[in-house]
């Protein structure tokens, strides 16, 4: 995919400041999360959002094409937040929001095992919180009910 081809826009909703209306507080207040998520990574504007899912206080999976970025920024990213912690991951062409999440869980799995092994998990997905057991653990069982029960509903 070239670095500024669209991915596959068929399983996402486009959003604007006022779509979809009728949006309540949780979903106000993830978006927010997102947009503050993608400015902490020097990205100077979100050209274009999507919505690809959204399970009310658990996930909310965006797809965003940004503006001129670092180079290591992809132009077309999902951003992932939650009561999980937030990551942006490269979107790729006909990338679906449930390929999205499986490609989240995997990445923080990787952070979990090393955190639970006493590793350095420099190289990994940033955490914000310290890499301990105990964060670990709970990070692996809010990834099991994500890879349990909300990947089934996004593959419907």
């Amino acid at each position: 995919m070239k670095s500024d081809e669209a991915p596959d826009l068929d399983g996402v909703v486009p959003l604007t400041e006022n779509h979809p209306p009728g949006q309540n507080k949780a979903f106000k207040e993830a978006r927010q999360r997102a947009h503050e998520y993608v400015a902490s990574h020097k990205v100077s504007a979100i050209e274009q959002e999507y919505l690809g899912a959204c399970i009310d206080g658990i996930v909310y999976i965006f797809l965003m094409k940004v503006g001129p970025t670092q180079k290591d920024v992809a132009p077309w990213i999902w951003v992932i937040v939650g009561d999980i912690p937030s990551a942006c991951l490269k979107s790729f062409k006909n990338e679906t929001p449930y390929e999205a999440l499986r490609a989240y869980i995997e990445v923080m799995d990787d952070w979990a095992a090393a955190a639970r092994k006493g590793k350095s998990v420099g190289g990994l997905a940033p955490v914000n919180v310290p890499a301990t057991p105990e964060n670990a653990e709970m990070l692996g069982s809010r990834l099991r009910f994500l890879e349990q029960k909300i990947l089934p509903m996004l593959k419907e």
